[in-house]
């Protein structure tokens, strides 16, 4: 059963539906949506500021969600997927975002809606990336833009697998 601890006096808040894998940690100020999935090894770490997810939104194996203590706050949209090994911190995540694997996402960057970030891009703290941009490489920059109805249809799809994907496993214990 996955680790839901207060801290603090915050106690995380987790919508209907949701899916705790079993090493999966949700600490401190973290309010989740409905049919979110939390998966293998990943770590929502709430306990110096506040994080909040929106819904039927994945966050993938042994990524991190943090924030800054008295600085920054972490707010992920609706339909996003953050990938396997996502650091993000401190950071904003527009609707139907997509982080790839391996990526960093520092503080105060902003991620636009339907916005991809290729696998294993930092984004610098301060960082604007615009809807339906297309960022790459360390440090991340502009490659090209995304045709907004592709970047729905893959973005929405991958959330939706997820929400799948979390059906397979046993929910009795959640």
């Amino acid at each position: 059963m996955a680790l839901i601890k207060k801290v603090r006096g915050f106690e995380p808040k987790i919508g209907k539906g949701c899916f705790l894998a079993d090493n999966a940690v949700v600490v401190g100020d973290v309010t989740m949506g409905d049919d979110c999935s939390v998966w293998f090894g990943a770590v929502l770490r709430g306990d110096v500021n506040t994080i909040t997810i929106g819904n039927r939104v994945n966050i993938q194996d042994n990524a991190v969600i943090h924030t800054l203590y008295e600085k920054s706050v972490t707010t992920i949209g609706n339909d996003v997927s953050i990938g396997h090994n996502v650091v993000v911190h401190g950071a904003t995540i527009h609707d139907m975002a997509l982080i790839g694997m391996g990526s960093i996402i520092l503080d105060h960057a902003e991620i636009g809606e339907g916005a991809i970030i290729a696998a294993g891009s930092v984004v610098l703290g301060g960082t604007k990336v615009g809807p339906n941009e297309l960022w790459a490489g360390s440090p991340a920059k502009f490659k090209k833009m995304v045709d907004p109805a592709q970047a729905k249809e893959i973005n929405v799809k991958i959330a939706k697998n997820y929400l799948m994907y979390s059906t397979w496993y046993d929910r009795e214990e959640q």
